[in-house]
């Protein structure tokens, strides 16, 4: 496990700064509602659930928000039954891509989101195309002003990580759990104390396609393209792009 690309550490500094905040809101609410639905309103007895309205709360999103789309996963409040579908396919480059969708409409979704593929030199696969290319972990980063890395490394691994990763060009360590394995090591750094600048369940390609210039601009504009379907959660892609794309993001 080699950790994510440098693509997704500037996700991830986008994300924390994303201004489009109505829009992350709408996206955390079908989660909350989703993960309420299937496990039950009590995130003390539901990990799914603790885990996105921790991710909520990172994000100031509203208490009352919170709570409405909690009680519309449990059906105390009327709301719509989203669907969850992982649908896959292949970009610009051969490059491998795992769309996260929670819908109301599947068919409608499919069709939109097919239509965004191709129109950007993409294709949409079967089922299982492309994901054995990827493993579903826990992600944590923790900030290297924090904590030295051999002090991390140790208490981490004895929490129970998979692998550790310090990228001398990136500012956060690289924590990588199996799934349910994540709280337990989210609980134990924060019993000593420590910071996180990210916690999430993703899906971490197994190796990366690295693109010149002109194929990583056409993949980033498709993926901006899926991101911005109101249907769509995440986006995962084994691609790597150069430092002169990582710069004009940044």
């Amino acid at each position: 496990m080699s950790g994510h690309s440098k693509w997704s550490q500037i996700k991830h500094k986008k994300a924390a700064t994303d201004a489009r905040k109505g829009k992350m809101f709408s996206r955390l609410s079908k989660e909350i509602s989703v993960a309420a639905r299937i496990g039950g309103g009590n995130a003390d007895m539901n990990s799914r659930l603790r885990l996105v309205i921790e991710k909520a709360k990172e994000v100031n999103m509203p208490s009352d928000n919170i709570k409405r789309a909690i009680q519309k996963g449990t059906g105390e409040l009327p709301g719509s039954h989203y669907e969850e579908i992982m649908y896959e396919g292949y970009g610009h480059g051969g490059v491998a891509i795992m769309i996260d969708v929670m819908t109301d409409n599947k068919t409608r979704t499919v069709a939109e989101i097919r239509h965004i593929l191709s129109k950007h030199g993409g294709n949409m696969g079967e089922t299982g195309c492309v994901s054995w290319m990827f493993d579903k972990k826990g992600y944590i980063l923790v900030n290297k002003n924090a904590i030295d890395e051999d002090t991390l490394m140790s208490k981490a691994l004895d929490a129970g990580a998979e692998d550790f990763k310090n990228d001398p060009e990136e500012e956060n360590y690289e924590i990588v759990t199996a799934p349910e394995d994540m709280n337990r090591v989210k609980e134990f750094l924060a019993s000593k104390n420590i910071p996180l600048s990210l916690s999430e369940v993703t899906y971490i390609p197994r190796s990366y396609i690295a693109l010149n210039s002109h194929d990583a601009e056409k993949i980033l504009k498709l993926i901006e393209a899926l991101e911005d379907h109101d249907d769509v959660q995440n986006v995962y892609a084994n691609f790597d792009v150069p430092d002169e794309i990582i710069a004009k993001a940044e």
